[in-house]
């Protein structure tokens, strides 16, 4: 699958305040409280006060492109906190990386530039830069395969365009904080809705009605999630007797009373 990618990362939080009331830059969240602002033509030409002529900053020529305009730019937001700019552009396993870091007003570190990605992970330039604005790794991958990359979200999107969509998305959090409160709150949501989610070509041993006999339950989100629960243990250990679903439903409506009971 195509990989495209040129953007400033840095703070969530520094690039909100640094691109306020830009009407081109969009803030797209990524972990680790970091932030990632496409870099686009509109941008570009924001920046510079008019056309560039440029779609971008050299996609398939890493940093020839880069007008003073955007350069000092990135100075300046590097004031606030270190940020990097990054390159990425892949199609049929084959591409590059690019990417150097601002910070306190100067270029600390690159631009570093590989087409050869055999060394470890770490030296590869997108993941020494993240290293730079203190991404770590979550270990939970296996030590020769950390990759800050992916630690950082940075698989989230393919495209410029994706990640222009998630910057938009995100523009009514003014802070990492309050964007992270309701992610995860949907997530939340989500994860509750999914356990009430009937599957499709899934036998179950006991109908809605039964179970509501049951349990002595009215309709609702939890007939659907003892359904589900049904469906799942089929999926497990195969077809439940009736006599067998009976027992499990009432061990598990015992074991969500106790849970509710808890919190």
């Amino acid at each position: 699958m195509p990989y495209e990618l040129n953007a400033v990362i840095g703070f969530f939080d520094l690039l909100r305040s640094r691109t306020a009331g830009s009407r081109a830059a969009a803030v797209a969240p990524l972990r680790q409280r970091m932030g990632l602002v496409p870099v686009t033509k509109q941008l570009l030409e924001e920046l510079a006060g008019g056309p560039t002529g440029q779609d971008g900053v050299g996609p398939g020529q890493p940093f020839k492109a880069m007008p003073p305009a955007f350069e000092q730019t990135l100075s300046d937001w590097s004031r606030g906190g270190p940020i990097a700019y990054v390159e990425a552009d892949f199609h049929g396993g084959d591409g590059y990386q690019t990417a150097a870091v601002w910070r306190t007003g100067v270029k600390a570190w690159g631009p570093a530039h590989t087409r050869v990605f055999t060394g470890p992970r770490e030296d590869w330039p997108i993941n020494a830069a993240l290293a730079l604005l203190d991404v770590v790794s979550s270990g939970s991958e296996e030590a020769s395969h950390h990759d800050l990359f992916l630690e950082a979200g940075l698989g989230w999107e393919q495209d410029m365009d994706g990640w222009q969509s998630a910057g938009r998305a995100a523009r009514w959090a003014a802070t990492y904080d309050e964007w992270h409160a309701e992610h995860e709150r949907t997530a939340r949501a989500t994860a509750e809705f999914e356990k009430s989610r009937r599957l499709p070509n899934v036998p179950v041993a006991l109908d809605g009605k039964a179970i509501m006999e049951l349990l002595g339950l009215p309709p609702g989100p939890l007939i659907g999630a003892a359904t589900r629960h049904l469906q799942d243990l089929h999926r497990e250990r195969g077809p439940l007797s009736r006599e067998e679903a009976i027992t499990r439903l009432r061990t598990w409506a015992v074991e969500q009373d106790t849970s509710r009971r808890g919190r």
